[in-house]
């Protein structure tokens, strides 16, 4: 019989996708700090060239920022992090409602990236309310590893290291959430 426990905090990662970054940045970054708290890593502009499945909607060349929140965040908060994101990216739309920007929120752990999405596929697992968690990489033997459905620019070097960058951060804030909670 398995004994339930809570999961360890997780480190909220937030991936931005766009080409015209002057329609909505910096105001997006300060209204992602206002729903996450202070940014403690920022990467980016990195640019976008695995695909070109956006382009029509959000402009050409797309580059990506990749975001890390100070504070850790519950891994059952997901779906909630989707759902803010998804208003932010409808909050910076055109006029005609095509977005200028996409928003991916996603868990690290030590152990794996997790995004939200909200399309099905056989892989995903259903969170509610119209939104589905991604298990995109997994870390083992000292390295992130794709897996067969993993997005590619994930499984590049550009992504995989400031994943192993965030890795690091969390690994700090979980040492210290540990000292904190054998200190009281």
């Amino acid at each position: 019989m398995s004994i339930s426990a809570p999961p360890v905090p997780a480190q909220l990662v937030v991936s931005v996708l766009g080409a015209d970054w002057d329609a909505f940045w910096p105001a997006l970054g300060r209204d992602l700090e206002s729903l996450f708290g202070p940014a403690d890593y920022e990467r980016g502009p990195i640019p976008f060239t695995y695909t070109s499945y956006y382009d029509a909607e959000l402009g050409a060349p797309i580059a990506r920022r990749l975001l890390g929140y100070e504070r850790t965040v519950s891994q059952d908060g997901l779906a909630a992090a989707k759902r803010a994101t998804n208003a932010l990216e409808r909050k910076y739309a055109r006029t005609d409602g095509r977005r200028t920007c996409n928003i991916d929120p996603g868990l690290l752990t030590q152990e794996r990236l997790v995004l939200a999405t909200g399309k099905n596929f056989t892989h995903r697992v259903y969170l509610g309310d119209g939104i589905f968690a991604d298990l995109t990489l997994i870390f083992q033997n000292g390295d992130w590893r794709s897996l067969p459905w993993t997005f590619r620019d994930y499984a590049s070097p550009e992504i995989q290291s400031p994943l192993h960058e965030l890795r690091a951060l969390h690994k700090r804030k979980l040492a210290a959430l540990e000292t904190q909670n054998t200190t009281r």
